[in-house]
């Protein structure tokens, strides 16, 4: 038995995990955690419009490209297990391997939570397959049938991290974490994603919207706690209290 405290990312694209939980993850680290994120895809045929545009690009050069931006982006986050599983993007190939695959890494890692994608996305079926993927490999790497021998799953939580046309995806925040502390840490993660250049500054303006959210439901004017930079999660299972 071991008393490490883990966590666990399954992103659809090799840059989802930076722009939704970057901040999650670099926080976790700080804090002791050792947090595993699996890319599921590079993005390499749906998210890579900026490499397609060069002169002579091939699939290849786009997947060792889109590699190196998430390998950079994890370090600079503080996380060192990051694995790629090269699925395929646009769509996905999600078949019974690949959550074999997926619930060995499960046990191994033995998550105290999991983040993934929102369950609606009809602009991107690549994150809600990522999310029913995430769902149902919880669910068998919690089976005591499956692959006897194994460590069983307990009982993490699984929260959806914030998708991109947020009022489009039928996703409602109740968790917001402050990532203040890290968003140094986060910013350079997001400028790592060269590849998608456009999308940075949405997403700090996302997380400053969400600094709004945190410091208002945490008490406000009446003396809430102060924060600039937050990210917002939605969580799928009940949680289990002594006290709230």
């Amino acid at each position: 038995m071991t008393s490490k405290k883990t966590a666990l990312v399954i992103s659809a694209h090799s840059a989802d995990f930076v722009w939704r939980c970057g901040g999650a993850i670099a926080l976790h680290e700080e804090r002791g955690y050792d947090v595993t994120v699996v890319c599921l895809s590079y993005g390499e045929r749906g998210e890579s419009a900026k490499l397609w545009k060069q002169e002579g690009m091939t699939l290849e050069k786009v997947k060792t490209e889109r590699r190196k931006e998430a390998e950079n982006a994890a370090a600079a986050l503080g996380a060192s297990d990051i694995r790629f599983f090269d699925l395929g993007d646009y769509p996905l190939n999600l078949d019974r391997d690949a959550k074999d695959r997926m619930v060995d890494v499960i046990r191994e890692v033995q998550p105290s939570f999991m983040l993934s994608h929102s369950k609606w996305d009809p602009y991107n079926t690549d994150h809600m397959a990522t999310t029913q993927f995430a769902i149902e490999c919880r669910m068998i790497a919690q089976a005591w049938g499956h692959n006897p021998g194994q460590k069983v799953l307990g009982a993490p939580q699984l929260y959806l991290f914030e998708p991109h046309q947020t009022e489009q995806m039928e996703w409602k925040p109740d968790v917001f974490l402050d990532i203040t502390p890290v968003w140094d840490k986060k910013w350079a993660a997001i400028q790592c994603m060269q590849g998608q250049e456009h999308l940075w500054h949405f997403y700090e303006n996302v997380a400053e919207n969400r600094g709004n959210h945190f410091r208002r439901n945490s008490g406000g004017q009446a003396g809430g706690r102060d924060c600039r930079y937050a990210e917002g999660f939605q969580s799928i299972y009940p949680r289990t209290v002594d006290e709230l």
